[in-house]
């Protein structure tokens, strides 16, 4: 029986003492001839088609760096009882006037008017709500509250009788806001015939290339009276936010309710071996926050913010504004690329190695799949003693 330190002796003399080189053996089979054309032809394909032709192997690429600005038009009309007739224009709804590769456009709203320091009664809620001064803990301030309890239980709306309800009372901004019930539909209904003008120059550092969407053939003319359109009008680079909310395929009124997030998308990939006329954006338009059905809780896009006035006595009062509303993200990417000889002899080598695939694949099948395999390793290998 052969011991272990026997057979790695043989391994170790085989390996110092033994040398093998490549024979070369021509087969005469059909099948084998065959498979080995077809695997050379498929790697021939993958090489020509998928990266030279497809991923452009033969040239150097360079990632996009990009500036945005954008500008906002249209104007809204509401008449309700608490403001009247009033007309909004882009600076009652654009918060803040300019953002970073974003803007925000305000599309409903809760106001409450005429807010002073003072002592009011609470919302009324399962921790607000009291029977006595003693439900109330003067100093408290829950992480809801709007102000902080004074230690007493009052009524909550005395002019109306009927209503017994009671709530602590607060140091705040009073009267205090009643957010519960979100306007349906939408205060500024109107805003998705408010128009986009996004402004985007991009740069390849690489390249020395630089281009903004607003393309050399556009007059002031005509930027007065385009709309994007997908089809018809796809280089105009102002947009209707109806439209870029249809194209997400999303409802602009119901998203204007309780705000939301919309991402539009400019992509550019330059041929750069091609002439720069032909180096154009191409825009996509999709919404971030992803609202579904499954998931309600705490839906769309809101924040808070005030505007101050001291009256003639010195008094500070405030209008506090809720306002929900779409915010837009301006996305950019890209590649360019340009023709360099140092890649494409990277990818002829490694295709011309992907050859020896072929090679490989066929011996296998030769050695170890066919009906004549003992009789193909005989002639593939060849043993020589030394004498």
């Amino acid at each position: 029986m052969e011991t272990c330190g026997t057979s790695c002796g043989k391994a170790a003399y085989s390996f110092l003492f033994e040398y093998d080189t490549p024979r070369i053996v021509l087969i005469r089979s059909r099948k084998v001839g065959l498979m080995n054309r077809l695997v050379q032809l498929a790697i021939l394909g993958y090489v020509i088609g998928w990266v030279f032709v497809w991923q452009k192997g033969y040239q150097e690429t360079d990632s996009v760096v990009s500036s945005v600005t954008t500008k906002v038009k249209g104007v809204a009309v509401t008449n309700t009882s608490q403001l009247g007739l009033r007309i909004w224009d882009v600076a009652d709804y654009v918060i803040p006037p300019q953002g970073e590769n974003s803007v925000f456009i305000m599309t409903n709203v809760i106001i409450t008017l005429n807010q002073t320091q003072g002592r009011c009664p609470e919302l009324p809620d399962k921790t607000t709500r009291c029977q006595s001064d003693a439900d109330c803990e003067e100093g408290y301030s829950g992480i809801h509250s709007n102000g902080v309890q004074t230690g007493r239980c009052v009524v909550y709306n005395p002019a109306e009788p009927a209503n017994k309800t009671k709530t602590c009372e607060v140091f705040a901004w009073c009267p205090v806001e009643d957010d519960e019930k979100v306007p349906q539909p939408a205060f500024l209904k109107g805003a998705e015939n408010f128009t986009l003008l996004v402004k985007n120059n991009i740069w390849y550092p690489k390249f020395n290339f630089t281009k903004r969407n607003i393309l050399p053939n556009i007059s002031k003319m005509y930027l007065k009276n385009c709309t994007y359109h997908a089809v018809t009008d796809s280089f105009c680079p102002i947009f209707r936010l109806g439209d870029m909310v249809e194209a997400a395929r999303n409802n602009f009124q119901e998203m204007a309710v309780e705000g939301g997030v919309m991402g539009l998308q400019i992509k550019w990939n330059c041929d750069l071996d091609k002439p720069a006329s032909r180096c154009v954006p191409k825009y996509t338009f999709r919404r971030i926050d992803n609202k579904d059905s499954a998931h309600t809780v705490s839906p769309g896009y809101n924040f808070r913010f005030a505007k101050y006035y001291k009256n003639a006595d010195g008094e500070d009062s405030r209008t506090l504004i809720k306002a929900y509303g779409i915010r837009f993200d301006i996305m950019v990417f890209g590649k360019a690329g340009k023709f360099n000889i140092i890649p494409t002899m990277i990818n002829i080598g490694s295709g011309l190695a992907l050859f020896g695939v072929a090679t490989v694949l066929c011996d296998i099948i030769v050695l170890y799949c066919m009906k004549k395999k003992y009789y193909y390793r005989e002639k593939k290998y060849k043993y020589v003693e030394d004498y």
